[in-house]
Parts: structure tokens; C-alpha cells; sequence
């Protein structure tokens, strides 16, 4: 069972998104925020799986409360659920730590499958937030300046799929074992904390 909290300051679209939620059976809402604050505070009593983080709202906004579960809450992933696009909101949520970002204009069912993705640890973004972060780049890197190996490149492509370390290494035909570390010295030779700047480094550096 994933628990899922949902943050939004709007009570009928917390009302609609629970609502179709509560039609999968794998997916359980344990609580409702209406704020970052909240969103933080309802984390640390329920221990949710996944959080359903709105980015504007009042007072505390989507920034905040995903800073503050990321810095101080293990295990507990933050997808990012907005109807906003643009540089700056993406640029705010990416580095407060969120695991994936997706737009309520997407169908019941993909949100259904983002939420499952970010749960298993796979990191979720939409088209247009491809994109939004691709025009951050003002000047296009070569991916050989950071001396990456073809196999490390093929790690970059995989996890910006949404491949968890299984799945890569049945893709690549590796031991488990092999992807894992080999992710692990990618991040470390790349100054990177997570697959999620791993995801936003091959986009930016036009890497996929």
C-alpha cells in the first residue's frame, strides 16, 4: 500500500484528486494540507510514502515543504503535482528536492502511475518540465568535457526513462550490483546528490 498525503490550498481539488485516488487499490490519502507547513507537519506525524505537493500556495508555499521533508525526512518522496511550468517554479522545486514533477493536466491514470513510480524510487517529470529545464541552459555543455564513459551515459539515459536499477540492469545486461555502484560513482564524480540531479544533468547537457 503506498500512503499518500496531498498538499493543495484548493479543498475541492484535494476533494477530486483524493476521490480518484481512492479508486486505486494500491494508493491510500492518509491526510490532507493546505500548505507547505501542513504538508511538512502531517509528513512527520503520518510517515507518508509519497506527498502530492501543490507549488503555489499561502503562507508556506510547495518550496518549503519540500525542503523541509527532503532535509529531515528519510524515505519519504515529494512529487511535485502543479499546474505551473515555468523556470522559476521548476527551478524552486528541483532544488528544495522533489523526486518528480508533473502537471494537473495530466490524466487520472498517469498521475496514478507517477505516484507508483516515485513511490518505487524512480524519479517522474513531464514533458514540459523536459523542456522548461532544457532553455535554463544558455550555453549547450558536451557531455565529453565531463568525461563520461558510454556506459555512464547509457545510466543517464535510463534513469531520465524512469528505470529503476532492476530494470537498467536487465536493459544493459549488469548485475544489480554493478548498476547500483556504478550510479553511486556517477553521482560522486559528478558532485551530484541523487537520481534526480543525475535526470536534470543529462537534460541540461543534453545528454538524452
Amino acid at each position: 500500500m503506498i500512503n499518500v498525503i496531498i498538499a493543495d490550498d484548493v479543498k475541492i481539488l484535494r476533494e477530486g484528486l483524493k476521490a480518484v485516488l481512492s479508486q486505486e487499490e494500491s494508493i491510500k490519502v492518509i491526510a490532507e494540507a493546505s500548505n507547505g507547513k501542513e504538508a511538512f507537519e502531517m509528513s512527520v506525524r503520518y510517515k507518508p510514502d509519497v506527498v502530492l505537493m501543490d507549488m503555489r500556495m499561502p503562507e508556506y508555499d510547495g518550496s518549503y515543504g519540500t525542503r523541509e521533508i527532503k532535509q529531515k525526512l528519510n524515505g519519504v518522496k515529494v512529487l511535485v503535482l502543479t499546474t505551473f511550468d515555468d523556470k522559476e517554479t521548476v527551478n524552486k522545486a528541483m532544488s528544495s528536492g522533489a523526486d518528480g514533477y508533473i502537471l494537473k493536466e495530466m490524466d487520472n491514470e498517469q498521475i496514478i502511475n507517477s505516484i507508483k513510480a516515485v513511490a518505487g524510487g524512480i524519479n517522474v517529470f513531464c514533458d514540459n518540465i523536459f523542456r522548461s529545464i532544457k532553455k535554463e541552459t544558455s550555453v549547450p555543455q558536451d557531455s565529453r568535457s565531463f568525461d563520461l564513459t558510454e556506459r555512464e551515459k547509457d545510466f543517464l539515459r535510463l534513469i531520465c526513462d524512469g528505470c529503476d536499477n532492476k530494470e537498467i540492469a536487465s536493459k544493459l545486461f549488469l548485475a544489480e550490483g554493478t548498476v547500483r555502484n556504478g550510479i553511486s560513482k556517477l553521482l560522486e564524480k559528478l558532485n551530484l546528490k541523487d537520481r534526480t540531479q543525475l535526470a536534470v544533468f543529462a537534460i541540461k547537457n543534453n545528454i538524452i
